[in-house]
């Protein structure tokens, strides 16, 4: 069955603020399993890029993290008018998951990521983070769910979003949830939506540093919070460069 014919809508909380109108092609009923071995290690590297990307981009990802298994994602959305990295995450008995999203962009696009993240066994233990820089009519949306059941106690999750506006009529949404059913878990998160520090700009300025490269410099040290976890040099500076390139197109 394609995906045209089964079209998520708003209603669905999953999506209320996806670009549904631009979902005709895409097939989103297709999802990608991973499955972690107990005690195994994966990681993912997700670009979607000016030179890897359709006009729709959907990306879904189901993931069954196996006992003392880790799982990391780290992923950068610079393109597509809509674009969507989706994961449902399910971790076993001292599972680990880890993600870092970054979403950038202009004009009237729509880039996103949206997690479950389901703790189904105790001493789990999950860290998101996730930086969005937007400008002219350009949306970035996070929607992350965290399910922690009745038994998964030990449990300690986390959620980081922070969203910069460089722009009037850019926009970015934040939707962190919470479903507890254990008693002894330790579960954060937070959102914060904002623009450059002006007084960090006007530093800069006083230095010789040109407003773009201010601006650059600025924007580079926000969105790298989310690759912090990311332990190889070399793809950390391989997906910042890729948010950074679309920034430059814009500066």
């Amino acid at each position: 069955m394609s995906g045209a014919a089964t079209l998520p809508t708003r209603k669905d909380e999953a999506w209320r603020y996806a670009a549904v109108e631009k979902l005709r092609e895409a097939d989103v009923e297709n999802w990608r399993q991973i499955d972690i071995a107990a005690g195994e290690s994966a990681r993912e590297l997700l670009v979607i890029s000016d030179g890897n990307s359709s006009e729709t981009e959907v990306h879904r990802l189901r993931v069954q993290v196996g006992e003392g298994a880790r799982f990391e994602l780290f992923g950068v959305i610079a393109s597509a008018d809509y674009a969507r990295v989706e994961l449902d995450v399910t971790l076993g008995k001292g599972a680990h998951f880890e993600m870092g999203g970054i979403t950038v962009g202009g004009r009237e696009t729509v880039r996103e990521f949206v997690t479950r993240t389901t703790h189904a066994e105790p001493d789990g233990t999950s860290n998101q983070a996730v930086r969005a820089v937007h400008w002219g009519k350009g949306t970035g949306n996070f929607l992350g769910s965290i399910d922690v059941v009745r038994h998964a106690q030990k449990t300690d999750a986390a959620q980081d979003f922070k969203g910069l506006l460089l722009e009037k009529g850019a926009s970015v949404n934040a939707v962190p949830q919470l479903e507890i059913f254990a008693d002894d878990v330790k579960c954060a998160h937070g959102a914060t939506v904002g623009q450059l520090d002006e007084s960090a700009r006007f530093y800069m300025a006083a230095r010789g540093l040109t407003p773009e490269l201010s601006r650059r410099l600025l924007v580079q040290a926000f969105i790298g919070d989310a690759l912090v976890a990311l332990d190889d040099e070399d793809a950390q500076e391989r997906l910042l460069q890729v948010a950074l390139d679309k920034l430059d197109k814009h500066l």
